[in-house]
Order: C-alpha cells, then structure tokens, then sequence
C-alpha cells in the first residue's frame, strides 16, 4: 500500500522502471568480473541498522516521509540523500520487526542453534531510494566475521530475504528487482493487487491483503446500506489508482453510479485541490470513498475543513481508517466523525509497548542505530548534539525519557499494521525451520534433495515460504495463496467521538473472504454505528429519490442509470417494492388499487336492485305494469260500453296482458345473469312482443275487413270471426316460440363476464350464444310490426268516428323507431349499458303502445262519457 511520501505518476513509475533495468545489468556484470560482491563505484553508503546472526533477513521501512530533491548540477559528485518528516508510526513497525526477531531468537522451539539477524533500510517514502536500499542489500561484500551466510548464485550475499516496503509504488520496483533474483519479498503494508500477478513479481509475498479483497469488502457495505450515488476520491499513487478503479468498476455492475471521481494530485496544488472540494459539494454525494494514503487525505481535509463542507459520510480506505494523523487533531473531528473504513485484524502483542520505550540515546546499542537520534530528537523537538542545535530546537538534557509521552510510536492499542510485520518475520521463520526439517531423499527439489542450511539459495526459501500454514498464537492461520495473498480478514472501524473529545475507533463489524473458498461475510452491527454529525440513521447517498411501491424508475435521458424519475404505474399495473424498474400488470380478474401496490379482486357489475339504475328501471317497469292493469279494470268495468265493444273486447284484454308480460320481462334483466335468468330473458322477451304485436295485428286486420264487410255483396267478415284472430295470433306467437326453441336447444344463452382490460369492473352479462337466432327473434318481431303499421297505414281514413287503426299506425310508427334505434345502440353498447338500452327499448316500446292505442280510449271512457255511445261513434260527421 502506497503510504508515504512522493510518489510519482504513471509515467514517472515506467521511468523508474526501464531505469531499474538498466541497473540490473550492470549489477549483473559486476557480479560476473568478481566472486564478491561490490557496491557500485560512485555510489553513496546509506544508514543502515544491523544484527549480525546466522541467517540476515533485510528490511524496509519509511522512516521519513519525504525526500529533499538537491538542485543536481552534474559536475560533482550528489550530495547524500536528505529525508525529512520522520514518521513515529514506521518507527513502531520497524521496532516491531528488531522485536519479533529478538523473540524467534529467545525461543529454542522455533530455530534451535540458529541465530536471526537484521539489516533496516530507510526507504523515505521513495521509489528510487527504496531500490537504492534494496541494491544495498544484494550487492553487500562478505564478511568473514558472519558464519552459516546465504550464497546466491553467482555471488555471495548475506540477505535471503526482505521484509517490506510498506508503499505499494515502492514495492512495485523493489519487487521487479528482487524478483530476477527469486529473493523473496513480504511486504506488510504494500496492497496494490498488481502485485499478485506473480508473472511480473514471482518472488512478492504480503502479509497485508490485497486492495481487491478490501474492494470487495466496501463495495459490499456500499451495498448493504442501499447507496447507489457514490464520490469517489483517489490518490495519484499505484495504491489509489488501482483500488479506485476496481471500487469503481464493482460498483458499477452493483447497478450503482459514481457521482464523482477525483484524483488528489501529488503536487501541493492548492487550486486542483479546492476543486475536489467544489465538486463534491456540487454533485449532491452524500457518501464518499476517499482510496489514498494518509498524506494525501490529511491535505484534503484540510481544504475540506477550510471551505466548511459538512454532512458528507466519509468511506475510508484502510491506508487511513485507523490514522492517528486524522483522528487526533482535534479540527478535523467535526467533519470526520462518524466516518467509516476497513481496518486489517488487530492483535495486542504481549511485551511490544516495554521493547517500543526501552529506547534511549544513552544505551549501548545507540551507537549503532543511525535513527534513534532523528527521532529522539524529533519525539522531544530537542538536539543531542551540543555544538549543532538550532535556535529552533533547544539541548536534550538527558532526562528525557519515553513513558513520559504519548505519541502514536508508543501507542499499542492499533497493532495492525505493526501485526503485519510480526506476521512477516515469523512467516519467515517458519519457513526456515520448515528448510531444517527436510529429510533427505524426501526433499522437493530436483532429485529430491533438501536445501543446504550451509549454502541456501533465496529460491529454495522463496519455494518453503509459499508453503508456510501454521496458526498463532493470536489464533490466526497464517499461510499465503498461488498469489502470495493471505487470508482477507477486516474489521470494520467507526470514528466516535468520545465523552472527553477523542476521536475512538469503534469495531462495528467485520469481513471475511477466506482465500480459496470464494466464501465472503460482511457481518454490521447497526445499532452501533453512529453516523455522520452524530446521527443514529442511515444517510441516503441517492442521484434520485427512492421510488416507493406503487411506482416504477423512469431513466432520464442523458443521464446516469442511477438517476431518475418516479412515474405512478398505470391503471391496472403495480409495484410491490421500492426502486421498481417495471410494473407489473394485474390478471384479468384484478385491478390495481389505489395506491398501485396490490391486486385487488374487480369490482363486478351487473343490473342490480340495489343500483340507482336498477331501482329506476324497476320503478319504470311496475309502474307501466300497474298502468297496464289500470286500464284493463277500466275496460273490464266499461265492458258493455260501445267504445269497449267497438274495438273488440277481446283482443283487448288479450294486448293488455301481452303489454302487462312485456313490462315485467324487463325485470328478469335486473339481476345477477345466471343460465336460467339468460335464458328467460330473451325467450320472455320475444315471445311477449310477438304475442302483443300479433293481437294488434289481428286488431288491424279485423278494422280493415270490418270496412271491406260493409261493402255490398262482402262476406269476407267470415273469414275473420273471432276464432279466426285467435288463430292468427296463435300462429304468429308459436312460430316465435318455435324460434326460441330451436335457440335454446342449439346455443342458448350464457352468463359471461366481460373483463376490458382497461377497466376496474368486471361485468357480468347474458350472452346471446347464437347470433343468428337472437337476429330471427328480433327480425321475426320486426316483420310483425311492419304488417301491423302497413295495415294500420291503410285503414287508416277510413270513414269512422273512432277508427282505430290511426292509433295503431301512430303506435306502430313509435314501436319501428325505437327498435330501428334500438339495433345499432345495442351493437356499439359497452358491458351492461347494451343491457340497458334493451330494457330502455322493451320499455318504450311497450309504454308507446300503451299510451298511443289504449290512452284515447280511456280518457273517453274517463273523461268524455258523452262521446261513449253508439250514435256518436256510427256518425260520420266528427272524427276522433
């Protein structure tokens, strides 16, 4: 993981590249021209710390976080290497690593009667003096006073392998030099994932997970918590640059945006910075993954803090979810409370704090430790040398002492990092011990041989490390995969402000991805978790708000996937979750309610009693009913009057009780449809209108012969007596009948229900089953009604006070038009309203016979008693 310091660009790091291999060649050839190794001519020694032991592990550590480039002008030899801000934090991990080799040396059951030993680089935080360090530690001449050396191919050397660097960028060129040589490398801090591709870094090894498991991990909290509008923020660094791409590119297929994606450039540029913060502020993100190291963190904060951005949810990456730099200045608590991140396991080493604060410029090994001085004097802002302190720095008294400060060198409640390189140094040392336990002709190598602890080649190692599988005594499996990766095993870390006003970093869960079993848990303990500017609720990070249930997403044009409209499904279509990309259409016997959620059952439909319509209809119905058997009373108590007598009494009663029929068939249309109500309804009705038509016919028939039998010589008045109506009438209503037989034996009417798609009703109708036969009735019924009104057209002046057959033509006429309208209507009718506009014909129809043939009779009967007699209806003179 790239950390500290400057790191340089893309373009810089192939620089750094194509120089590394031209070095190696000259190295190479030094190699060849002498059996020992020499530093190269021109070269300047850089301050190292050792041990001597059996066995030299070599190792890197950035002590400072910067280097001071010197104005270079070619004609003289370059002054030595100036680095500056010394970083107590690296200070602890390379304390750790003298720690952990001093206690692998204390224990006779790991390497009996072998000693570990120590050479420390400090690599300033820089590519080019990384690998400076690492040319340092392969081409270091014999010394005769070591005993047991490593002996690499070609040239005797004392390191087989290294630990470190903790920078990802610096890891990258140390490992493509180390790696011509198969030395293995374990960094603890390096977690680019360019460099488990073991085809360019064959020899790279890590304690520390790689960034794409800690990818995964946060863009599986980005997906437990529901955002999908995200700022991405990364460092100009192989570190940042990579774990933002694979952040963003997850997120993406996760079906989530990125609002914003910015790069913090190495330059101290004050303006690239302020428009980061600008952005941010303008692209409406309420959560943020800032994937860059420490340095580069603390200077966007700083800007941060400078223009007042507030109520951004701060994703943290784990180069600085457990920063000391971040957490303890107290300007940036406002801001970064409540922040979150991914932190490596921690572990409490027993012993490390007393080792860390034995420290002092006094002791005998400070002689030999090239950076106890910096940074005594930097821990206590004082000078131990008494001729060449500053105005700045005051002389160290030699009081000082470490337990008296609290700084983050001392502090060991945050072993992460430093656990990395415990790790590192007894993976190691496993593997050594692993090397002494070969037996012969059981080795793994060519022939079976085993390694010669005498002569050990950095390969034969490199071979045992990648087999290392052993657990500690934290309770943790150490072992490495195909890539050198170890096991992924985070804990997720929420800042907190304390009582007191600290910044504390609370465990709130935890992710597993167990290398080789594809198995990943994000385990988040909610009720925890406070978030940013101390809220207790989750924040929502979203480019459109959520679409609730009973609405779908509506894309806009141009822009992102994650933006969006909320539309209202239509009529008839719901959605049942949130953020529904699609509504989904109801069964034809459902329909949406009204919030567009659920699928209710339709409403069904039909004439009812119950209904205003029905009521209505009903009403209508009775009363030309009770109006029909009105007037037949009338009749029946005037029987013997000559108007009464007149008009065939008879056929009278015989329309009146059609008429009566025809007015309470209408009620069989006013209930639910069932098989028997369909098929009483169209029956009832055709056959009641042919009965009521074919006595009016018979009426019309028996006006005209009337007037034809007065004629002289005329007998035709026997061919249509009494009985010969009636059998007339019966004739025409059995052929009905007939009709409606063959109809309801062949394809009777049904019940059915009509579902329009369109529509929240289902309604409930008869229908005709033949088409053919319901046209025979209505037609049948029409052909009956046009002989009447042909008739009646022709009697219609003929010389008779009261002559009946005006009435009937007049009745007839109506009878036609309501029928002819009734036709079309009836076609183009939706649902019940076809139902409807049959009972409004039948209706008519029959109040218009009513009205036109029986209303004049009654209202002489009633009214004009005078004109009720035979005198007045025989004379010629008046008409009716």
């Amino acid at each position: 993981m790239s950390w500290m310091g400057w790191i340089p660009s893309q373009r810089g790091v192939q620089l750094l590249c194509l120089l590394c291999c031209m070095i190696i060649p000259v190295v190479i050839a030094l190699l060849d021209q002498s059996q020992h190794c020499r530093v190269i001519p021109g070269s300047m020694s850089l301050p190292v710390l050792e041990k001597r032991g059996d066995i030299i592990l070599g190792g890197l550590f950035s002590l400072h976080d910067m280097v001071v480039e010197p104005n270079l002008p070619f004609t003289s030899t370059p002054p030595p290497t100036q680095c500056t801000r010394f970083s107590f934090r690296t200070f602890r991990w390379m304390q750790t690593m003298i720690f952990a080799v001093e206690e692998i040396n204390r224990n006779a059951e790991i390497l009996p009667n072998i000693t570990l030993g120590y050479k420390i680089y400090d690599s300033c935080s820089t590519p080019h003096q990384s690998l400076k360090a690492a040319i340092d530690l392969m081409g270091s001449e014999k010394d005769s006073q070591f005993e047991g050396k490593l002996q690499r191919e070609g040239c005797d050397g004392n390191v087989p392998a290294v630990i470190g660097d903790g920078g990802s960028t610096q890891s990258l060129v140390v490992a493509r030099f180390l790696g011509v040589f198969h030395v293995p490398q374990v960094s603890y801090f390096s977690s680019c994932a360019c460099l488990s591709d073991k085809t360019q870094f064959p020899a790279f090894l890590r304690t520390m997970p790689s960034d794409l498991f800690q990818v995964g991990a946060l863009v599986q909290l980005v997906k437990y918590f529901g955002w999908t509008w995200v700022g991405v923020i990364a460092g100009d660094d192989a570190y940042g640059r990579g774990g933002a791409a694979i952040f963003a590119n997850e997120v993406r297929r996760l079906g989530a945006c990125i609002a914003l994606y910015e790069m913090i450039p190495k330059t101290q540029s004050q303006a690239a910075i302020s428009s980061i913060i600008s952005n941010i502020r303008s692209s409406g993100a309420r959560v943020v993954l800032v994937f860059a190291v420490e340095q580069d963190v603390a200077r966007l904060f700083d800007e941060a803090v400078r223009q007042k951005l507030t109520g951004i949810q701060w994703l943290a990456s784990e180069a600085w979810s457990t920063a000391a730099i971040l957490s303890t200045p107290k300007r940036y608590h406002h801001i970064l409370q409540g922040s979150m991140g991914f932190a490596i396991r921690r572990a409490d080493i027993p012993g490390l704090q007393d080792f860390l604060l034995r420290l002092h410029p006094s002791s005998a090994e400070a002689d030999d430790d090239p950076f106890l001085i910096p940074f005594w004097e930097e821990v206590f802002q004082c000078s131990l040398d008494p001729h060449g302190h500053s105005e700045a720095k005051r002389p160290c008294s030699g009081t000082e002492e470490l337990r008296s400060v609290k700084n983050i060198y001392s502090d060991v409640s945050q072993l992460r990092i430093s656990y990395n390189v415990y790790k590192a140094v007894y993976a190691l040392a496993y593997a050594i011990k692993a090397m002494r336990s070969c037996e012969k002709g059981s080795g793994p190598f060519s022939q079976q041989a085993c390694p010669d602890l005498d002569n050990i080649h950095p390969w034969q190692l490199h071979h045992y490390i990648k087999q290392v599988n052993y657990t500690n005594r934290f309770g943790d499996e150490i072992k490495f995969d195909e890539n050198g990766d170890p096991a992924a095993m985070y804990d997720l870390i929420n800042w907190q402000l304390t009582p007191g006003g600290d910044m504390d970093f609370v465990t709130v869960g935890k992710f597993d991805d167990i290398a080789g079993t594809g198995r990943k848990n994000l385990h988040i303990e909610e009720e925890k978790i406070v978030w940013n500017g101390n809220n207790t609720q989750v924040p929502l990070s979203v480019c459109s708000s959520i679409c609730p249930p009973g609405t779908r997403k509506a894309i806009r044009p141009n822009y992102p996937i994650c933006c969006h409209d909320c539309v209202v499904c239509t009529a008839g279509e719901i959605s049942n979750q949130t953020d529904a990309i699609e509504c989904a259409r109801c069964l034809p016997e459902f329909w949406s309610n009204a919030d567009r959620t659920a699928c209710v059952p339709k409403q069904v439909e039909f004439l009812s009693f119950g209904d205003t319509i029905g009521i209505a209809l009903l009403v209508v119905s009775l009363i030309g009913s009770f109006l029909t058997c009105a007037v037949a009373l009338v009749f029946f108590y005037h029987r013997t009057s000559p108007i009464v007598r007149a008009n065939n009494s008879d056929l009278s009663f015989l329309l009146l009780f059609s008429l009566t029929l025809c007015f309470l068939c209408s009620l069989t249309f006013i209930s639910p449809p069932s098989q028997w109500s369909c098929m009483l309804r169209h029956t009832a009705f055709g056959i009641t209108f042919v009965l009521c038509i074919s006595c009016i016919l018979g009426k019309t028939i028996v006006v005209l012969m009337a007037f034809r039998a007065t004629l002289p010589g005329s007998d035709v008045m026997k061919w249509f007596g009494p009985g010969k109506q009636k059998a007339i009438i019966t004739f025409s209503t059995l052929v009905q009948v007939v009709i409606c037989t063959v109809w309801l034996v062949v394809a009777p009417p049904t019940p059915r229900q009509y579902m329009p798609r369109e529509s929240a009703i289902i309604i409930l109708l008869c229908d005709e089953g033949s088409t053919i036969a319901f046209s025979l009735v209505l037609g049948y019924i029409g052909v009956l009604a046009c002989m009447c009104f042909l008739l009646a057209f022709l009697a219609r002046k003929l010389p008779d006070n009261f002559n009946e057959a005006r009435l009937i033509a007049f009745s007839m006429l109506i009878f036609c038009a309501v029928w002819v309208a009734f036709v079309p209507a009836y076609i183009s009718s939706p649902g019940k309203y076809s139902t409807l506009t049959e009972i409004f014909a039948i209706l008519a129809s029959s109040y218009g016979l009513l009205g036109c043939i029986f209303a004049p009779k009654c209202y002489i009967i009633l009214m004009k008693s005078e004109k009720n007699t035979r005198k007045h209806l025989m004379s010629k003179s008046e008409r009716f």
